[in-house]
Order: structure tokens, then C-alpha cells, then sequence
């Protein structure tokens, strides 16, 4: 058992897996083997903020009695206090993580806020680390996962978007088009993660590399779901050469 406690640090991570690290530096260890139950509560806090016990009941244990939920909750505070004493707290009603607690989507959203705001110089929006590209819980299928999974998914893409694009304005064509391939790689059909690439080489006078992308994102369309680029993006290239067919 070890003893969260008020100001001791701990973090959840919830992109590319749960997982649960309490304290920090060379004094941090993972929590392991917590139920599933209590993962869930943890994880649904994390995502909620300080909802009432009823709601994370009605949540959690969607398909049993009002009564059967509020036990099974009952049931997963007292392994999670045993395992972690203070991870969560419950006041007037209300669940929520400890003061201190960090939580890698909150931090993943921390970050894009920062990139939203046009006030935020460039070192505020650096590349997160790779763990906060993860996919959100990989392998759940509660309703209130998956609409988070989707809700971190389109966030994050659009900021990776707006930080190449801003990347590549300050003449850091290197660092733009990293987070442009990054977005690319988090879903390879979506055509403007491949226009912000196409963008980032033109804007550095790569005008071979821009045709070149277009052409690759044109045959991944017609062979993965038979469609064209749109207008939006081939006239990205069209002032450069008359466009011609992909050669297959």
C-alpha cells in the first residue's frame, strides 16, 4: 500500500493504456494489477472532473440497479483507498482526483490550449512527448471512452496542424514538418494533415517535395476508398504544372 497522500505527486496516464504512477523522481513507482473497476473509476475521474456519486455510478455500472451501481462504487473507492490512500477524495457528495494528481489527457489539453492561443510564444507549444500522442484507453468500449477517444483525437489533430503551420511561419521547416507527419501519422487519410505538409514545403520554396506529397496523398485516396483529392488541396499545387494523372 503506499500513501498518496495531499501534495505527494502522483500521475495517471490514460493515452496508450492506463496506468498509474504515485510519487516522483527516483521515489515513483506504478500502481499494478489494480481491478478493473477501480481503473475505470479513476480513469472516468480523470475525464469528468468532480462529478456527483450518482452519475459515476449511473456511468460506470450502466446496466445493473441504481442500488447494485452504488454498491459496486462503494466497492471500488475502498480497493482504490486501500491501494492508494488519498488518490481520490469525496466531499458534499462529489468525486474528484486529490489536489496534485497529473493526468496526461488534462496535460495534453493544457498544451492545446496554449496552441489556440495567439499569444502563446513558440516555446509554449512545442511538440508534447510521444506519450501524449497515444490513442485514449486502447481497448475500451464504454460510451463515455469512446466519445472522449474521438473528442482527444480532433483536438489534438487540429493543434498538431495549427503548430506546423505556425512552425513553419518562424522558419523552422525541420520542427513544422514533424508535427505535420505526426497528424499524418494519427490518421493517413485526413487530407488536411497532408495539405499542412504540402504547405510547410512551399513555404520553404520545396516545390518537388510539395508535388511529390500530393501525389503520394492522390494514390493512397483512389486506392484506400477510390476518391480524389478536393479542390481545396489540388489547387495548393495547381499553380506550380498543370496536374496529370498518378501513374499506377
Amino acid at each position: 500500500m503506499v500513501d498518496v497522500g495531499v501534495g505527494v505527486r502522483a500521475r495517471v496516464t490514460l493515452l496508450d493504456g492506463f496506468g498509474v504512477q504515485l510519487g516522483a523522481g527516483g521515489a515513483s513507482s506504478a500502481l499494478e494489477e489494480l481491478p478493473h473497476g477501480v481503473q475505470r473509476l479513476i480513469a472516468h475521474l480523470c475525464l469528468s472532473g468532480r462529478p456527483p456519486r450518482s452519475t459515476v455510478a449511473g456511468q460506470l455500472w450502466p446496466e445493473v440497479s441504481e442500488e447494485h451501481a452504488h454498491g459496486s462504487l462503494r466497492s471500488a473507492l475502498w480497493r482504490l483507498q486501500k491501494a492508494a490512500p488519498g488518490l481520490v477524495t469525496v466531499s458534499a457528495g462529489r468525486l474528484s482526483l486529490a489536489d496534485g494528481v497529473r493526468v496526461d489527457v488534462r496535460e495534453l489539453d493544457d498544451w492545446v490550449r496554449r496552441v489556440r492561443d495567439p499569444r502563446s510564444g513558440l516555446e509554449d507549444v512545442e511538440l508534447p512527448d510521444a506519450g501524449l500522442l497515444g490513442e485514449l484507453l486502447p481497448g475500451w468500449y464504454d460510451d463515455w471512452v469512446m466519445l472522449e477517444r474521438e473528442r482527444v483525437r480532433q483536438v489534438r489533430m487540429h493543434a498538431l496542424e495549427q503548430v506546423a503551420v505556425r512552425l513553419a511561419a518562424a522558419g523552422r521547416y525541420g520542427d513544422a514538418l514533424q508535427a505535420a507527419y505526426a497528424a499524418v501519422r494519427a490518421e493517413p487519410l485526413r487530407e488536411s494533415a497532408h495539405r499542412t505538409v504540402v504547405r510547410v514545403h512551399l513555404t520553404e520554396g520545396n516545390v518537388a517535395e510539395a508535388l511529390r506529397v500530393y501525389e503520394q496523398f492522390r494514390a493512397l485516396l483512389a486506392d484506400e476508398i477510390g476518391a480524389r483529392p478536393s479542390e481545396h488541396m489540388a489547387r495548393l499545387v495547381r499553380s506550380i504544372r498543370p496536374l496529370q494523372p498518378v501513374v499506377r
